[in-house]
């Protein structure tokens, strides 16, 4: 694959990404989808004006201007890096941005992010789908990480 059809993957993936995650955000917590008594996972709609586990809480702009930093330095690696970046590392990568930059808008327009995904079986923070794609971002690239230095090292 060429450097621009990489760039133009990355690009696409990503708006995909974002669309999907504004999207079913909105219908799910728009349109009052909130599940009851579910032995998995209940819809619950939170405001979060913190980071994860609400530590941060109140530092809105702190939040906005490290998630625009890491969101511009992903960019900046992954369009300099490109080439060496699979296709599958592109897809992570994709992911991973996309929670970055969804999350970050909702704190610049609605001053937090909207949490609704509790999960019943195990005492966790409620989440979104933002932070879905982060973490299966992060994972990807980790996993791509280490089974490329893995085969490094059997070279």
């Amino acid at each position: 694959m060429s450097k621009k059809s990489k760039i133009i993957y990355l690009a696409l993936t990503m708006v995909f990404f974002v669309l999907c995650n504004f999207y079913f955000s909105d219908v799910i917590i728009n349109n009052g989808y909130l599940l009851d008594e579910n032995p998995v996972l209940d819809i619950v709609y939170l405001q979060n004006s913190g980071a994860a586990f609400n530590i941060f809480e109140g530092y809105k702009s702190f939040l906005i201007i490290f998630a625009f930093i890491a969101f511009s330095a992903l960019i900046v690696y992954a369009v300099k890096h490109i080439e060496k970046i699979s296709v599958f590392g592109l897809f992570f990568t994709s992911l991973l941005l996309s929670g970055i930059f969804n999350n970050m808008c909702e704190r610049i327009f609605f001053g937090y992010v909207r949490d609704f995904i509790k999960l019943n079986f195990v005492d966790f923070p409620v989440f979104n789908i933002s932070d879905i794609f982060i973490n299966i971002g992060v994972l990807g690239l980790i996993f791509i990480i280490l089974k490329n230095n893995y085969f490094k090292k059997e070279d």
